[in-house]
């Protein structure tokens, strides 16, 4: 005897799948990474993340009326230092002319109700490459949270929306927060990479801005990917000390750790698709291997309905496109 419920009659076909589909995923969706460079009339493509590009000012003024035509709203800046800047002490990462808060103006100026929000770290500001302060050999904790804290408030005084530390040092959260009390940035936001694991999959990322180790891993900062409940504690630790929005970061292969956050926080959660994983769609793509926008889309989707409620990605524009 056949079963009274035939599961199939919901897939018969699209207009049927389509109003019944769980999950939905649109621009609003997105937070579009950004990178910007010195100079005029630069748009440089990453040699690692095909049709990903660098800007200058210039540029970066075009490309973001583009993005919000385009229906994406939310921009995070990621900025490439050149060499002579660069030193221990994340001495350009505070220069209120420095290559961050012009950006962060160029931006507001060609879109002013674009949100921005702005990369907290001092990799690309870093002599040695890393997150943080380098003493002997160690990345030291407070003294780098000291830099951090007057980095996010330089963003906020140049007119950024938010700020997004994803140096991983303990306690940045907090010192971030009470600086923007202090100063009377009272609506400035945090989204803290709250959950960000030591990954092979950044490796682009680091091309495109210059800002591998010089020296060792970030093994001691950032997670061990094998860990699941640390991500819990992180994240809880780092609502309590302020954070607006918490991050997962990478994306695909983290979406059990998005879902454990998810179940168990009340803010927004934010889930990171890396320079790797992007990087691989895009050269299997060009291989002929798999269907570039198919799979583009069925991973975005994954990471929405896995809880995630925003989803940093380099396939944004792409997306916003197709789904245009």
């Amino acid at each position: 005897m056949y079963p009274l419920k035939r599961n199939r009659r919901l897939r018969t076909n699209e207009a049927i799948r389509s109003l019944v589909r769980e999950t939905i995923i649109s621009p609003n969706d997105f937070l579009v990474p950004l990178f910007v460079v010195e100079g005029k009339g630069v748009k440089e493509e990453i040699a690692s993340m095909p049709n990903y590009f660098r800007y200058s000012l210039d540029l970066l003024e075009k490309e973001v009326k583009e993005l919000w035509s385009l229906g994406l709203k939310s921009v995070l800046l990621f900025v490439k230092v050149p060499d002579n800047l660069k030193d221990n002490k994340g001495t350009e990462a505070v220069n209120p002319k420095g290559l961050m808060q012009r950006a962060i103006q160029t931006v507001k100026n060609a879109c002013p109700e674009m949100l921005v929000m702005t990369d907290v770290a001092l990799d690309p500001y870093s002599s040695y490459g890393h997150d943080g302060i380098v003493e002997d050999g160690e990345i030291v904790n407070d003294d780098s949270v000291e830099v951090l804290t007057a980095m996010s408030v330089s963003h906020a005084e140049a007119g950024a929306d938010f700020v997004a530390p994803s140096d991983m040092m303990d306690g940045r959260i907090l010192g971030i927060r009470e600086a923007f009390e202090d100063e009377g940035f009272v609506n400035m936001g945090i989204m803290s990479y709250s959950a960000k694991y030591a990954s092979a999959f950044y490796g682009p990322f680091r091309d495109a801005l210059d800002s591998a180790p010089g020296f060792g891993d970030k093994k001691t900062y950032q997670m061990d990917y094998a860990n699941r409940f640390e991500a819990l504690k992180e994240t809880e630790m780092d609502i309590d000390e302020g954070a607006d929005i918490v991050m997962v970061k990478p994306g695909l292969c983290y979406l059990d750790i998005v879902r454990e956050i998810k179940n168990e926080v009340d803010v927004p959660v934010a889930v990171y698709q890396v320079s790797g994983e992007y990087a691989m769609v895009k050269a299997a793509a060009e291989k002929g291997w798999l269907d570039h926008d198919a799979v583009m889309m069925e991973q975005l989707v994954a990471m929405k309905r896995a809880g995630a409620n925003i989803i940093a990605s380099y396939f944004a524009k792409d997306a916003a496109k197709l789904l245009g």
